[in-house]
């Protein structure tokens, strides 16, 4: 995988915690990357390391040992500030929790990395992401306002009003209805088939995974297995064989 078709990309991540006989192994040495224009999900058991690798490749947290590139950018060894403003301009970031500002409008929660970052706003591109979230009707109204899906894609469009190079999604419907998170999951398709976003999502649900065009496994802090194209059964029937192996 070459730097011109990996949005981000990794070699030999590394995470433990703790020490002794008490010491967890996150990652084990992982190896992967997230093409340009490519929605990928990250499945496996609890404790496999799926949070973990996706905060490591978004420089949220260091990994102990490894490489992390985003676009031919080495974050691994930048210095604190840098590492924030990266984060800060070529990085969006959708939680299970909202993590939006109460005392701002969504219009304002949407422009807040414009304005922490001091830069000029892209209006056609702000149009085009609250066109395609449907919230035109909902840019004055505080979160307190808004209905759960609401706020999420509140979020989503804060995540993506930046054009960043990669989008990093850690389990965005886990908060949601069935009908709220359907209505998420065909938004981040379409920010990847519409506007080119690489998408990287950390799910436990095999319908959630179904929306990506690869799922990658984790156990045991290693990359275990790969589906390109999933369907919904497709991914439970590989999860269901994860679990009888184990058994």
């Amino acid at each position: 995988m070459t730097e011109t078709t990996a949005a981000v990309r990794a070699t030999g991540l590394a995470k433990r915690y703790g020490s002794g006989d008490s010491q967890v192994v996150a990652l084990a040495g992982v190896d992967v990357h997230f093409r340009h224009g490519e929605f990928t999900a990250i499945m496996g058991p609890s404790g496999s390391g799926k949070s973990t690798l996706m905060h490591c490749a978004a420089g949220l947290d260091l990994a102990d040992e490894g490489k992390v590139w985003i676009g031919d950018t080495e974050i691994s060894g930048l210095r604190d500030d840098a590492l924030t403003h990266l984060r800060r301009d070529r990085v969006g970031f959708v939680f299970q929790a909202f993590n939006l500002l109460p005392a701002l409008t969504a219009l304002e929660n949407i422009t807040l990395p414009f304005d922490l970052a001091g830069r000029k706003l892209d209006q056609a591109t702000l149009d085009k992401v609250i066109g395609a979230l449907n919230l035109q009707n909902r840019l004055h109204h505080r979160p307190s306002q808004l209905s759960g899906g609401q706020q999420q894609r509140v979020a989503c469009a804060r995540a993506l009003v930046t054009r960043p190079d990669v989008v990093f999604a850690d389990e965005p419907t886990g908060a949601l209805d069935s009908a709220a998170s359907a209505e998420l999951l065909g938004f981040l398709r379409r920010s990847v088939d519409d506007l080119g976003q690489t998408v990287a999502m950390v799910t436990h649900e095999p319908s959630a995974a179904a929306y990506a065009d690869r799922v990658l496994f984790l156990k045991d802090g290693h990359i275990v297995d790969e589906i390109h194209a999933p369907t919904a059964d497709g991914v439970l029937e590989r999860m269901k064989s994860f679990e009888k192996a184990a058994a």
